[in-house]
C-alpha cells in the first residue's frame, strides 16, 4: 500500500462516506450432491447443517419421504454428498414431467418444477389431500415470528441472510438460516426427517416472499401452512389451492392475508 512521504504510517482509503466493514459478509460456498452416482444439484449456500440441507431437498423435490429411504455419505476432503436412493423411486420422479426452470427466489439455479399440473404432490394424490390444516391465531403468528427473529444470530451479525422455521402454532420445533431462502427451508424440513419428527400438517415460517418453488417443496413435505411477513407469488397462490395448503401473507400484521383452498 503507497505511503505519505516520510511518514511511517499507511495511507488509509478514503471511506466516501461509509464505514470499513471487512468482516460484514455472509459465508457463500458451494456444496454438491450426486444421486445414485450422477450430479443432481450444487447449492451456493451457508456451510452449516448441511446434512439437513440434502436430505431436505431430497425430501422436497420428491425423491423421499422418510431419512431410511437414503443413503446420505458426506465427501471427506469436499462439501459434497454422495446419495443412494432406490432407482425405481429415482425413475419415478425423472418421469413425473417436470421441467427444469431458474427459480424466481434463487437466481440461475436449475431446480424441477412440474408447469403441467402445478400439483407437486405424489401420484395418486389429489386436491385437498392436505385439507382443513389448523393455523394459528394473528397474535400466535406474530410471537412465533418474533421468535424466529430472535434467533437470527447471522442476521444480527451481517443483515444478509433468510431464516425459516417449522412449528405446531405453539412452539418452533427446528430453525434454520442461509443465504438462500430455499435452502433453510430444506434445512428445517431435513432436520425434522432426521429425528423422525411427523412433518404432515405442521407450519412452515419464511422470512422471504413465498414463491412456487418454496410452496412446493412445503406441499411434498404434506405441511398445513406457510405464513410470511411478505406475500406470495400468484403461482405458489395455486400450487398451495390444489394441494389444499394454507399460505399466509402479511402475516406479523394485525390483518394476515389467508390464502386457501375452495
Amino acid at each position: 500500500m503507497p505511503t505519505a512521504p516520510d511518514s511511517p504510517e499507511p495511507v488509509r482509503p478514503a471511506k466516501r462516506g461509509g464505514r470499513m466493514a471487512d468482516g460484514a459478509a455472509v459465508d457463500e460456498v458451494p456444496v454438491w450432491l450426486e444421486l445414485n452416482h450422477q450430479p443432481a444439484v450444487t447449492w451456493m449456500c451457508t456451510p452449516d447443517k448441511l446434512e439437513e440441507l440434502a436430505l431436505g431437498w431430497l425430501a422436497g423435490e420428491g425423491y423421499v419421504v422418510a431419512v431410511d429411504d437414503v443413503r446420505l455419505r458426506p465427501c471427506a476432503t469436499d462439501l459434497g454428498f454422495w446419495a443412494e436412493i432406490d432407482p425405481d423411486r429415482v425413475a419415478a420422479v425423472n418421469a413425473s414431467g417436470r421441467r427444469q426452470v431458474l427459480a424466481s427466489g434463487c437466481g440461475a439455479v436449475g431446480i424441477w418444477l412440474s408447469d403441467e399440473s402445478l400439483n407437486p404432490l405424489p401420484p395418486g394424490s389429489h386436491p385437498g389431500a392436505l385439507a382443513s390444516p389448523t393455523i394459528p391465531a394473528a397474535d400466535q403468528l406474530r410471537l412465533r415470528f418474533k421468535e424466529l427473529f430472535a434467533l437470527g444470530e447471522r442476521y444480527k451479525d451481517t443483515g444478509g441472510i433468510h431464516a425459516a422455521a417449522l412449528t405446531d402454532g405453539d412452539t418452533l420445533l427446528t430453525h434454520a438460516e442461509d443465504i438462500g431462502r430455499h435452502n433453510a427451508v430444506d434445512k428445517v424440513i431435513g432436520a425434522a426427517l432426521l429425528t423422525r419428527r411427523p412433518v404432515e400438517g405442521l407450519g412452515l415460517l419464511v422470512t422471504g416472499r413465498i414463491s412456487a418453488e418454496l410452496a412446493a417443496k412445503a406441499a411434498r413435505a404434506r405441511l398445513g401452512w406457510v405464513a410470511t411477513p411478505s406475500v406470495p407469488s400468484t403461482l405458489a397462490v395455486e400450487i398451495a389451492r390444489r394441494a389444499g395448503m394454507i399460505l399466509i401473507g402479511r402475516a406479523v400484521s394485525g390483518t394476515p392475508h389467508i390464502h386457501c383452498a375452495e
